[in-house]
């Protein structure tokens, strides 16, 4: 009986969407899903909190395609943004769009509700790269994650445009 119990509740458990808490917690989270945690992942972990406190979609509910752009060393910010919102490319809620994000752009985000499409869309100038380069430079994971929570300015939000509609070719 006991056996029985302990293994619905592990099911239970493992059924229910990852969540950090405290930065340790999101450290180590970053660390083991990325394989270490450098300044662009803290990054993307405030741009999905942020999603996730703005659209307040069910667990699991929310669909996220990242823009790299043109000076981005890596497109390390959505592994922040997937750990934060619980989206994955296996679950097909998180893509790595093959355009680029605008100039003057070091990564673009849209975040929607996988049920309503509404969402936001988040973008990281150019001019933070320098920063935050200092920041993996300088500070150690602990550090980037305040630097990171607690940069003025670090992206700017608006509401994301309109979902297209697949085009047909009329085959």
């Amino acid at each position: 009986m006991f056996a029985r119990a302990a293994l619905c509740s592990a099911a239970i458990l493992l059924s229910l969407p990852v969540q950090a808490e405290t930065p340790a917690q999101w450290i180590e989270l970053g660390a083991r899903v990325h394989g270490a945690f450098g300044a662009f992942i803290p990054i993307g972990i405030r741009i999905g909190l942020d999603a996730k406190e703005r659209i307040k979609a069910e667990p699991r509910g929310l669909s996220v395609t990242y823009y790299t752009g043109e000076k981005a060393p890596c497109p390390c910010i959505a592994d922040g943004v997937m750990l934060a919102t619980n989206a994955s490319p296996g679950q097909g809620t998180l893509v790595i769009a093959p355009e680029k994000a605008p100039a003057g752009t070091l990564a673009m985000v849209i975040v929607r509700d996988r049920k309503t499409g509404e969402g936001f869309r988040y973008t990281v100038a150019d001019g933070w790269l320098l920063k935050v380069i200092e920041w993996h430079k300088t500070l150690d994971p602990a550090g980037r994650f305040d630097a990171a929570m607690n940069a003025q300015g670090l992206f700017e939000v608006a509401p994301a445009p309109a979902p297209q509609a697949p085009s047909s070719t009329g085959r």
